[in-house]
């Protein structure tokens, strides 16, 4: 009896153990964003969706477990020959996405190695038709001519192509050394004619700026000398005026002039001066005012004299307008003097 309790208990035992197992291989637990391909006896049966799923034990089997998330694969670089016979290295990054699960695993054995290879062709017969300066100057074109081209490849591989870039494009050394003299002799060029250009705004703005203080200065000078030569009309008028304004006599002139002449005589440098002739006419005039010699004429002819000169007077043509006054009254003093005199020596000459 006991016996047959113990090989009851282990038959449960192995049954259990059974149960279990099958449970394990009749349920799949599916996660998201991914899809497992069901084989039953060898032969695709169908596409799981994430979720949990049932399957029929030892019969039913999981084939490939595929990942429908982008991925992203970096190829190692690439030699790509160039229109003008350049070799380049390249290196490419796909972006792809699985959109058919059952493609992807049944239509091609290994879809990263195909993928893989079917870039590096494309990007060669692409870039082989380009120089090297069009190559390294075109990336958008050539990305964008890759992802249609590996696009349309792959849509029987149940791929899809979202992106390609080329993250690097590497002439040979010689080749980077030639463009890296080129681009600092292009640098250089550049430098020289900002330079030139500057010097050269320099120089003309320098020379509009002496141009434009030379006209100024110019009429500056021109406006102080006509402004000098109406001041001194205006004084030759002013004391012109003045003297007619008075109505000086031959007397009133002779004395002024005598007044005059020390001033002439008084520089340190004037060893020797000449009299002039009409120093006598002057001492006559003044002869026949002090002593009554001759006849003294005075002319009584009006001068027209112009009224704006008189009312603008400054105090320099002030000046010599009371000075020639003062000057008129002392000739005026000495002539009635004279006559005093004559009238006395008339009446003296009967009395005797």
């Amino acid at each position: 009896m006991d016996e047959f309790m113990n090989a009851a208990g282990i038959v449960g035992i192995i049954l259990a153990v059974f149960v279990v197992l099958v449970l394990v291989k009749a349920v799949k637990i599916v996660p998201q964003q991914w899809n497992y391909v069901i084989e039953r006896l060898g032969k695709y049966r169908r596409t799981l969706e994430p979720g949990p799923r049932v399957l029929v034990p030892f019969i039913d089997s999981v084939r490939a477990k595929v990942d429908l998330r982008e991925r992203v694969v970096n190829f190692p670089p690439q030699p790509v020959i160039t229109e003008d016979n350049l070799m380049v290295s390249i290196d490419t990054v796909l972006y792809y996405v699985i959109t058919n699960p059952t493609a992807a695993v049944y239509n091609i054995d290994d879809y990263l190695s195909g993928v893989e290879q079917l870039t590096t062709t494309t990007l060669r017969n692409v870039v082989g038709a380009m120089d090297l300066e069009k190559t390294l100057t075109s990336r958008e074109e050539i990305n964008s001519r890759l992802a249609a081209e590996l696009d349309k490849a792959t849509d029987k591989w149940g791929l899809k192509v979202t992106r390609v870039e080329l993250r690097a494009i590497d002439p040979p050394a010689s080749i980077r050394d030639a463009m890296e003299k080129q681009m600092r002799a292009e640098r250089d060029r550049r430098a020289a004619i900002l330079t030139a250009e500057g010097v050269k705004t320099s120089e003309i703005l320098r020379a509009e700026g002496e141009q434009q203080s030379a006209v100024l200065r110019a009429k500056g000078e021109r406006d102080s000398e006509v402004l000098k030569a109406d001041g001194q009309a205006k004084a030759v008028q002013t004391v012109f005026a003045a003297i007619h304004q008075s109505k000086p006599t031959d007397r009133l002139l002779a004395y002024q002039y005598l007044q005059t002449l020390p001033q002439i005589a008084s520089g340190d440098a004037n060893k020797m001066w000449v009299i002039p002739a009409e120093l006598t006419k002057s001492l006559g005039a003044l002869g026949n005012a002090l002593g009554g010699y001759g006849d003294s004429k005075t002319s009584d002819e009006e001068v027209e004299v112009d009224p704006a000169a008189l009312n603008s007077f400054d105090d320099t043509a002030k000046e010599a307008l009371e000075a020639a006054k003062r000057a008129a009254s002392q000739v005026a003093e000495a002539e009635s003097s004279s006559e005093k005199r004559k009238k006395d020596k008339s009446r003296e000459l009967p009395e005797e």
